[in-house]
């Protein structure tokens, strides 16, 4: 199989993300929680606010996000319980390497950089994407919060408690002192 099918191929493979339910919500009465897609896009827009906020570079940190959850293509989204029960046994790294065996050596060495980078967490740049993964779920939470789902406070308190960055933190407190809605409020001048 050539380079460029077995892209096509992978193109496929992801696509499958948005179908992935995250399966955390589920615990928490949310019936049909975000995608895996969803989330990870949402993820890569923070990484790339915060670092910008944090003088990183934005888009390595956006791209580290990106591929952050790519290897759930293979594994499905395992929830924090369930991996104290697989945990060890999945090797992020060893996903993206078979993931893109067969792809152009540049697209391979891209992929696994980034997997590899948000695994290691040296960078700055994977800091930001870390914590845009914690920021994340904590909007997420106040957003389910916000629809009647109670139970979402302890995603919102345990994501809060894993952000690292000052930027990050800051955010989150931003984030818990408003309403999900409030950026339309703002939007058509209303006040609140």
């Amino acid at each position: 199989m050539d380079e460029t099918t077995r892209t096509a191929q992978f193109l496929h493979e992801a696509g499958t993300l948005k179908n992935q339910r995250r399966t955390g919500w589920w615990m928490a009465g949310v019936r049909d929680p975000e995608s895996v897609t969803e989330h990870s896009w949402r993820t890569s827009l923070i990484a790339s606010v915060l670092a910008s906020m944090e003088g990183a570079d934005p888009a390595r940190a956006a791209l580290i996000a990106t591929w952050h959850d790519t290897g759930e293509t293979r594994t499905g989204d395992v929830n924090h319980l369930g991996r104290k029960y697989v945990q060890g046994s999945v090797d992020p790294l060893e996903i993206a390497v078979d993931q893109t065996e067969g792809m152009p050596a540049p697209l391979a060495e891209l992929v696994r950089g980034a997997v590899a980078e948000y695994e290691a967490q040296e960078t700055a740049e994977a800091v930001c994407a870390k914590d845009a993964d914690k920021l994340e779920c904590l909007v997420q939470g106040v957003e389910y919060r916000a629809q009647g789902h109670g139970t979402a406070q302890r995603w919102i308190d345990n994501s809060k408690a894993r952000i690292k960055t000052r930027s990050g933190k800051a955010l989150a407190e931003a984030v818990l002192a408003g309403e999900p809605m409030d950026w339309l409020r703002a939007a058509m001048g209303e006040n609140h």
